[in-house]
């Protein structure tokens, strides 16, 4: 086993904060769980996100990643960004059961906007935008999307909600209003375009 001075070496030099960077600098204005998450130190990162032991954020070559506040990063989450670039606004939840968020093409630009919820092994990439209080919930490989924003998942009339994909499957080129959902098995192309108050009952309050 190596030392956690050859491991901070290594960290180094693959462009990662060091377990003592990690500590002197991210940690100071986020939640750092444990020091096994790998962090660029180039990366943009704002305050009071959660890092769950496994995260990785890497920025390399040409990428650029922004990253707001208030997120939830859990075990299996990884950003890339080695072309192109990612930006990731406020209170989003990605994971648990693994997220991947990568722009590795020139022309890649994926935004996220605020209290959005992405989960159990999404695959984000493409010019992908997703608006407030988007969501992707299932083993979904998502290229060049737009999901409108609107409410969160807590919004009581399912309509007004952001756009959702869920299920399994490839969702290329898909563009949502807010309310919508595809339930996709295979390719999303197939699947119809649904009102959430198809799954969801409205709440009255």
């Amino acid at each position: 086993m190596k030392s956690n001075d050859a491991i901070s070496k290594l960290r180094s030099e693959k462009g990662f904060l060091t377990d003592t960077e990690l500590a002197e600098s991210l940690a100071k204005n986020n939640t750092v769980l444990d020091d096994s998450i790998l962090v660029s130190k180039v990366a943009v990162i704002g305050m009071n996100n959660t890092f769950y032991p496994g995260a990785v954020i890497e920025q390399r070559g040409n990428g650029k990643v922004t990253i707001g506040d208030g997120n939830v990063f859990y075990p299996g989450t990884y950003i890339l960004s080695t072309a192109g670039e990612i930006i990731i606004g406020n209170n989003n939840e990605f994971g648990p059961a693994g997220v991947t968020i990568k722009a590795n093409m020139p022309d890649a630009l994926i935004r996220i906007a605020d209290n959005g919820r992405y989960c159990d092994g999404v695959s984000i990439m493409g010019k992908t935008t997703l608006g407030m209080g988007g969501q992707i919930l299932g083993n979904i490989t998502v290229q060049s999307c737009m999901l409108a924003g609107g409410g969160t998942f807590q919004e009581p009339d399912p309509d007004k909600r952001g756009a959702v994909l869920k299920g399994f499957g490839l969702a290329r080129n898909i563009a949502l209003e807010a309310g919508q959902v595809v339930n996709g098995a295979g390719d999303f192309a197939d699947s119809p375009v649904e009102q959430q108050s198809a799954y969801h009952p409205k709440v009255n309050r």
